[in-house]
């Protein structure tokens, strides 16, 4: 993927981003172009999720440039960073709906907190939403009325509640049984596709992922390890990406945490026993 100027949406240059004196992230370049679906995948902890942040401007990157829609976000003031977020959707990892709110009503939330739209037109919009996620028939329901999967289609309908120019996804299938697995991430791919959005969805659902994304991005320890289509990534020799790729137990990432000799483990117990 060679995306043009003109074609790019996110464009991340040489990012590093740190926690006082701890690394997150260290020379990350991504170029993301309008339009595409695109995954960012490691294991826990690699910095998938605060990339996230750096891209919706809740952080700064401590060096390097995040640029959204031909926007440097570290230059925008907090005005324009409120700008550039209402043309972003974010689906949280469980959903994260309002639980003394109806489905119905979660859904209008942002519409009535950000236009100035009549309750009529509103009305319109949200069984629109609803229908788009096959969820119209349960407008009056509460939160807990819902299953795992519905409530992560409620909350995926209030994402797109404005239609975003971006959408990002935190974990989307995490906990769904395989059914709600598979709609959820049919959903992610069709309305992209509708909508014309674009979408990043970070998440370690290797095989699910796969299918539906058009390029990927693969993250270690902060760093970019490897990226392109599906059909490479799968096809990749690196003995990290393909441990991960195809979550083999055996590889660079160790199961046992660092530990002395076992012998000095059982002399160092029977010492305390003593």
């Amino acid at each position: 993927m060679a995306p043009t100027a003109s074609s790019t949406l996110i464009e991340i240059s040489d990012v590093s981003f740190a926690y006082g004196q701890r690394p997150i992230l260290t020379g990350i370049n991504m170029s993301i172009p309008r339009g595409k679906v695109v995954a960012l995948m490691g294991i826990s902890g690699s910095g998938k999720t605060t990339l996230l942040r750096l891209i919706g401007g809740v952080m700064k990157p401590t060096t390097g440039e995040v640029r959204v829609n031909g926007q440097c976000t570290s230059e925008l003031d907090s005005a324009g960073i409120y700008r550039m977020r209402r043309r972003m959707g974010m689906l949280f990892q469980f959903g994260a709906l309002f639980t003394d709110l109806s489905v119905f009503d979660n859904v209008a939330f942002q519409m009535r907190e950000h236009t100035g739209l009549p309750e009529s037109m509103i009305r319109d919009l949200v069984m629109m939403k609803l229908n788009a996620v096959g969820l119209r028939g349960a407008h009056r329901l509460m939160p807990a009325e819902l299953s795992g999967g519905m409530a992560r289609r409620v909350a995926l309908a209030r994402a797109i509640a404005l239609d975003p120019m971006i959408m990002m996804y935190d974990e989307p299938f995490t906990g769904l049984d395989p059914i709600s697995l598979g709609v959820i991430a049919n959903l992610v791919r069709d309305l992209n596709d509708t909508l014309g959005t674009t979408s990043l969805v970070v998440t370690h659902d290797v095989q699910e992922a796969l299918d539906v994304v058009d390029y990927v991005y693969y993250l270690s320890d902060g760093r970019m390890m490897a990226h392109g289509t599906p059909e490479e990534l799968r096809a990749n020799t690196d003995p990290l990406v393909r441990q991960f790729v195809h979550g083999e137990a055996e590889g660079p990432v160790a199961y046992q945490y660092p530990a002395r000799d076992y012998g000095a483990d059982l002399r160092m117990g029977g010492r305390r026993a003593a």
